[in-house]
């Protein structure tokens, strides 16, 4: 089976004085996740499309799914976890109250707020996470980066040809994602907030496909305008 988890679990604390969380914000006439979410559906190989959301929050999105006509029987909204890997464990736990986890079984998790992802990023994630036990979506470093612990000093400049810029979505077989975060101390659960690090420090090979650079996280007002330049320019057209 084929899964997707749409991380909506972020309550927009970068995005200023906004009255809702940032993936509820209006781009283009619609809410953000909006725009995720039809991504997905478009994607037939999908099986079950889990969308885990505060739970102050689910009966909002169930309500704006039903605004804009989502009915798609593959949709289901849960309550999300108190981070980014509580959340993926929540919707691993959600399936399992239905259906027992094969050795074959994978999600494709994704931010909410990543609202440019592309079929052909969702359909090489599938490809290559069917293959792998965990797959990331990276674009190449385009700036130098610099490794500073005090952040005050430079520590060391790493070769950029090696560097990339991490994005979404993130994709794994579920039992060997489970199996390591499980292993994990609970201090360590705290420390790795990153799905494809856990399967690094577990010494699982994470293979890689390249996203795009207009595939932006919208975290803040100046992306929420770089989002909309985007729309307007037609760049993101799949």
């Amino acid at each position: 089976m084929i899964y997707a988890g749409i991380l909506a679990g972020g309550t927009g604390s970068r995005m200023g004085n906004v009255p809702l969380p940032k993936q509820f914000l209006e781009l283009d006439g619609k809410p953000i996740i909006i725009h995720t979410i039809e991504k997905f559906l478009l994607t037939k190989e999908f099986d079950k499309i889990f969308i885990a959301t505060p739970q102050k929050w689910t009966l909002h999105t169930k309500d704006i799914l039903n605004k804009f006509n989502l009915d798609d029987s593959r949709l289901e909204v849960i309550q999300g976890g108190s981070d980014r890997n509580e959340t993926i464990m929540s919707i691993i736990e959600n399936i399992e109250k239905n259906k027992t986890i094969t050795d074959d079984d994978v999600i494709i998790t994704h931010d909410a707020v990543r609202p440019f992802l592309t079929r052909r990023i969702i359909n090489e994630n599938i490809n290559a996470v069917l293959e792998n036990k965990a797959v990331d979506t990276v674009i190449p470093a385009i700036d130098t980066i610099i490794t500073s612990k005090n952040g005050k000093d430079i520590e060391s400049i790493p070769l950029r040809n090696e560097m990339y810029q991490g994005q979404t979505p993130q994709s794994f077989n579920i039992k060997s994602l489970k199996y390591n975060y499980n292993k994990l101390s609970e201090s360590n659960k705290k420390l790795l907030t990153d799905a494809c690090k856990i399967m690094v420090v577990s010494n699982q090979k994470v293979k890689l496909v390249v996203g795009e650079l207009y595939n932006i996280k919208i975290t803040t007002p100046y992306d929420l305008k770089v989002a909309n330049s985007i729309i307007k320019g037609g760049i993101a057209d799949d």
